[in-house]
């Protein structure tokens, strides 16, 4: 059931959710230091690291179809809930690291300034001076941190909806890939249909929570809102992300039937 072909793409499914989920850090320090665009300029680089990941994953996993297709793989299903399971996993890391990756962020984005460009920034901050300095950093997660996430009221509309969004993209090409293990006629067809489940998530990011964030760094920038709202509103939004990728194992099954019987209509 355990094997090699199953712990590399559960390692590469890790880092994706741990570093999409680690790009609200740098958004969060960007905020800190008042350079939200230069932030979000360096979230780009984590995004990188995630799609390229997202990559190399996709052969993998379809090693896994394959031997599934060929009767080879009896525990294909549940080889699934196990890389949905990594998902979680990497997303509660990545809120373990957290606090540690927002005072990094922090001066992470003032290095970029100095610097003025990517390359320069990382040779300046691999001397080791540097390294050294970076230990200071390092802040556990505390009781008393969780706790602030509960003050002033959470933004339960924005968890809800990204709960969703982190469940259907969790879930999305895996469900999709499954179905094509249930419908072999219609196989092709099903591992294609991965956007009938993510272009919902897609247009839920895109209308509903995308600008809320950014209407809401836009109004911290300018005062109206504390500083400590925000920390306390991207640490929902990170546990909303926890909550999600466990809700996909739900979603898992019913999805695939959902892109079969649409397959099957075609």
């Amino acid at each position: 059931m355990f094997s090699l072909s199953l712990a590399l793409p559960m390692l590469f499914t890790m880092l994706i959710h741990a570093t999409d989920s680690l790009s609200y850090a740098l958004r969060l320090g960007g905020l800190r230091t008042r350079r939200i665009a230069l932030a979000i300029s360096l979230a780009g680089i984590l995004l990188l690291v995630s799609r390229t990941s997202n990559m190399a994953q996709g052969p993998m996993i379809g090693s896994l179809v394959d031997a599934a297709t060929r009767g080879t793989n009896p525990y294909f299903a549940t080889q699934l809930h196990w890389l949905m399971g990594a998902a979680t996993i990497g997303t509660a890391l990545a809120i373990l690291c957290f606090p540690t990756m927002v005072k990094l962020s922090s001066r992470m984005v003032v290095h970029f300034e100095a610097a003025g460009s990517i390359p320069a920034m990382v040779r300046g901050m691999l001397k080791r001076s540097k390294i050294r300095n970076a230990t200071y950093y390092i802040t556990p997660l505390s009781w008393k941190m969780a706790k602030r996430l509960v003050h002033h009221g959470m933004p339960r509309q924005l968890m809800m909806l990204n709960v969703a969004v982190t469940a259907i993209y969790t879930t999305g090409v895996l469900s999709s890939l499954y179905a094509a293990y249930l419908y072999p006629a219609q196989a092709v067809a099903a591992s294609q249909s991965t956007g009938l489940i993510n272009g919902i998530a897609t247009i839920l990011l895109t209308i509903l929570i995308d600008p809320r964030i950014s209407l809401l760094s836009d109004k911290s920038l300018r005062g109206e809102i504390r500083l400590d709202r925000m920390n306390q509103i991207y640490g929902c939004m990170l546990v909303s992300r926890l909550f999600g990728t466990v809700l996909a194992q739900l979603l898992f099954i019913p999805f695939a039937y959902w892109i079969g019987w649409i397959v099957s209509m075609m």
